[in-house]
């Protein structure tokens, strides 16, 4: 590790700890030269898988992407951003404990989909008119009626 004083590469752990949440390691670490302290922190790296789009196209999964649905989803809705952080963190799990190389954005779609439906309807109404592409009123009609039939299952 290069000090960040004065540019040695050499230097000694003088103490090692679990990070926050256990997602890293912090390391207090001390020059051999100029004998000045630093922190540094290792990250496990993620392992996330390829998204492959509709038209073939393959881009970096991006939790970000994920949460901007959410928020334009739930926009104007009594859904709190806690609540939001949370359903992007699950669904990012679920993709990477998918174990696949690539993932089609079908299913995560499907995953945003299946948490707004238990989340807020209005929400999940607004994802999949955009999601689903609905070609025409009739579509939509659907959708909605087949909620409202859920609902008085209940």
């Amino acid at each position: 590790m290069k000090c960040p004083f004065c540019g040695h590469i050499e230097d000694k752990v003088v103490d090692s700890r679990e990070g926050r949440e256990g997602g890293s390691i912090r390391r207090r670490r001390e020059c051999l030269i100029c004998r000045r302290r630093f922190t540094t922190y290792e990250h496990i790296e993620d392992i996330l898988p390829v998204v492959v789009k509709k038209d073939g196209r393959r881009e970096v999964f991006e939790r970000n992407k994920i949460l901007s649905g959410l928020k334009k989803a739930c926009e104007k809705r009594p859904v709190g951003m806690d609540v939001l952080e949370e359903v992007a963190s699950k669904i990012e799990k679920k993709v990477q404990e998918s174990g696949e190389k690539e993932i089609p954005s079908s299913m995560i779609g499907a995953e945003v989909m299946r948490e707004l439906h238990n989340l807020d309807e209005v929400a999940y109404v607004r994802f999949a008119s955009v999601y689903r592409e609905f070609k025409d009123i009739n579509e939509f009609m659907d959708e909605l009626k087949d909620l409202l039939k859920e609902r008085n299952k209940k």
